[in-house]
């Protein structure tokens, strides 16, 4: 893995903020939001609960550190380019969904289009300069986190496996979330006090400010070249839990259900998830894992139902898994008619392409079962019953 300053680093938030500041050429101003208690709670809970390795004290620490530097920098060019926060994004297409359901692979090949603005893995890991980097030229971001992902891949090549984990290509904005320091810390370590925190909290504060960098990048995008009055192409299984607060930062969004099986994805999640544990903690208990991620993805599916109801129908498109891995090309059809977009013959010959060559055929398979994890086929027949009678069952096409 990547080298750092220190084999111990403490969590204390005052010293994490002055590092950051240092870092960041003597900034201080890291934006709005409870910041700093996010962090003590997050700090309590990595010290109390994660039973951290030194490896993984080490990477969540520049973590974070990193992401506060980002703050800084992108609050003072905000301040210094007022014109970052005019620019236009009320209206992106959203891939929404149980991880393991397709988003992926529909997110990256609409991607191919450049209709769309979105966000390569390098920009949601570095969305702000470096220092000493010129805006207009990201060659050390992207150096950086291409050498980020390769050290990830040594370290733990069984993930290529479940996720297609590639620095250069488009993926979602989950760690741009992140850098609000109210995001879902359980993907990478057993914070169960955090979390419950995290659920009493009113997370506007976390989609305000993906909005906000969102500009930053769309408006970093438009300075390398990239045409303005694109929409934008996003894609994450968090939006789930707050679907609502989507739509209301986002008035004009679309969304793009994706569904498979519980069955099947929820055991795949806790092995994609299991998987990171294992890069910060030394021995993390899958079943464990399998219990978390089970209860909150089942809560997330009911919460996002529930939206669902209380919006236009016209904001939504379902989509099967099946369908996608079948003929992803008439799948990506239905999503152009139902975004209103031109799908042109050069753009479906990229897309076409790139299936080809990104397949899930390419990749090894992903082995995994339900047993693994502590979970049985009755309690996922009763956790997910409603959302499977009204989305899976063969009489209820979609």
């Amino acid at each position: 893995m990547t080298s750092h300053p220190s084999p111990t680093p403490e969590f204390d938030v005052d010293s994490l903020l002055a590092q950051a500041s240092a870092r960041a050429g003597g900034l201080s101003d890291f934006g709005p939001g409870n910041y700093r208690e996010a962090l003590q709670v997050m700090f309590d809970s990595l010290r109390d609960e994660a039973g951290l390795s030194a490896q993984g004290r080490a990477l969540l620490h520049e973590k974070l550190l990193g992401q506060l530097a980002n703050r800084l920098v992108i609050e003072d060019y905000c301040r210094r380019y007022p014109e970052i926060e005019q620019q236009p994004l009320d209206d992106p297409l959203v891939i929404v969904g149980l991880p393991r359901t397709g988003t992926t692979l529909l997110q990256r090949t609409l991607a191919v289009d450049p209709q769309f603005h979105s966000a390569a893995w390098w920009e949601t890991r570095y969305p702000a300069p470096l220092p000493g980097e010129s805006l207009d030229d990201p060659a050390q971001r992207t150096a950086r986190a291409c050498a980020e992902v390769a050290s990830m891949l040594e370290y733990l090549p069984q993930i290529l496996a479940i996720h297609p984990l590639d620095a250069l290509q488009a993926d979602e904005e989950f760690m741009l979330m992140e850098h609000s320091f109210m995001s879902a810390l359980d993907s990478y370590a057993n914070v169960p006090s955090y979390t419950a925190w995290l659920d009493r909290q009113d997370q506007t504060p976390v989609y305000d400010y993906l909005k906000k960098m969102l500009q930053f990048l769309q408006w970093q995008q438009r300075r390398r070249g990239r045409p303005a009055g694109r929409r934008w192409l996003l894609k994450s299984p968090q939006h789930l839990h707050t679907l609502e607060l989507l739509f209301k930062t986002f008035p004009r969004a679309q969304v793009i259900l994706t569904h498979r099986e519980p069955g099947k994805t929820i055991p795949s999640i806790a092995s994609f998830v299991h998987t990171l544990w294992q890069m910060y903690s030394d021995s993390p208990d899958p079943r464990l894992v399998g219990a978390q991620w089970s209860t909150r993805m089942a809560r997330a599916i009911r919460h996002s139902m529930e939206v669902r109801d209380g919006q236009p129908a016209e904001c939504f498109l379902d989509v099967r898994f099946e369908d996608t891995l079948a003929d992803p090309l008439a799948v990506i059809e239905r999503i152009y008619r139902f975004a209103g977009l031109p799908l042109g013959d050069d753009v479906r010959a990229a897309m076409a392409d790139w299936l080809a060559q990104n397949g899930r055929e390419k990749r090894a398979a992903h082995g995994y079962s339900l047993a693994q994890f502590g979970l049985s086929e009755r309690q996922l027949e009763d956790d997910y019953a409603d959302y499977r009678a009204r989305h899976l069952n063969a009489e209820t096409r979609i």
